[in-house]
């Protein structure tokens, strides 16, 4: 369940509000843009202690292999791009798969010289994961839409599923709210701020809600992040099948990523 478009977003929130209200005027954040390729593409591979989406480990507390690519028309700010990481949950949840696919598009830009959006669809492939045969799951595939705004390094995003949520039964129209910031502490590092609310409807028991507090720091030929990661949620909705164990817990998660 993808954390590299919620990724994008926020550099884009950062780049473009906190440059615009802080460091350019007007007219040099314009040229700065203009600067940039109409047609721009990019990659990203990442290896990841625990692969925690919304707080909830899908990797049973274990690490993750993962990589997408991005491409954004830069004078209409229509983007489109792909991303996989390696899961564990639904061939523990009694499916099968070890994949999770997602494929996204959208369009950000400025409300403002201070304020950016980025609104656009984002759907969660597990190919084959065969969870629609066992008891007490609907099929894992899931579609949302969302919308963010940034002011500055903050954001605030809603997304919300059109479809049934990560295989709970009747989950359509389940919503999740994210807040946060990232803040730059100079000399290549940058606080994370997070918190988010996961609102499954139909499924009381199963909503909760998630924070987290990290830096990530800009190596050159790589950047790492380190996090400490949790949730209020519910140790017996949340606990692995395979395991038992709880996959909300609060714990440290390191990154290695690189975008190229």
């Amino acid at each position: 369940m993808k954390k590299s478009v919620l990724v994008t977003a926020l550099l884009a929130a950062f780049s473009f509000g906190h440059a615009g209200a802080e460091d350019l005027s007007a007219d040099a954040a314009a040229a700065a843009a203009a600067a940039k390729p109409d047609h721009e593409t990019s990659f990203n591979a990442a290896i990841v202690s625990d692969y925690r989406y919304r707080g909830i480990s899908q990797t049973r507390l274990q690490p993750a292999l993962q990589g997408g690519a991005d491409y954004t028309h830069n004078p209409s700010g229509l983007y489109a791009g792909a991303w996989l990481s390696t899961i564990k949950w639904t061939k523990d949840a009694g499916g099968s798969g070890d994949i999770e696919l997602d494929i996204y598009g959208g369009k950000r830009g400025q409300l403002s010289d201070a304020i950016s959006y980025d609104v656009g669809v984002l759907g969660y492939v597990y190919a084959s994961n065969g969870l629609d045969h066992v008891a007490g799951f609907a099929d894992a595939n899931t579609a949302e839409i969302y919308g963010q705004l940034g002011y500055g390094p903050a954001y605030i995003k809603y997304s919300h599923a059109v479809t049934n949520l990560f295989g709970f039964v009747d989950s359509k129209n389940s919503g999740y709210l994210d807040i946060g910031a990232n803040l730059d502490a100079g000399e290549g590092y940058t606080i994370n701020l997070h918190a988010g609310h996961q609102k499954v409807s139909h499924n009381s028991a199963a909503s909760y809600t998630d924070w987290k507090v990290g830096v990530t720091k800009d190596f050159g030929v790589a950047s790492g992040a380190l996090a400490v990661i949790g949730t209020n949620a519910s140790e017996s909705a949340y606990a692995s099948p395979a395991n038992g164990k709880f996959l909300g817990k609060t714990a440290l998660q390191l990154t290695i990523s690189k975008t190229f």
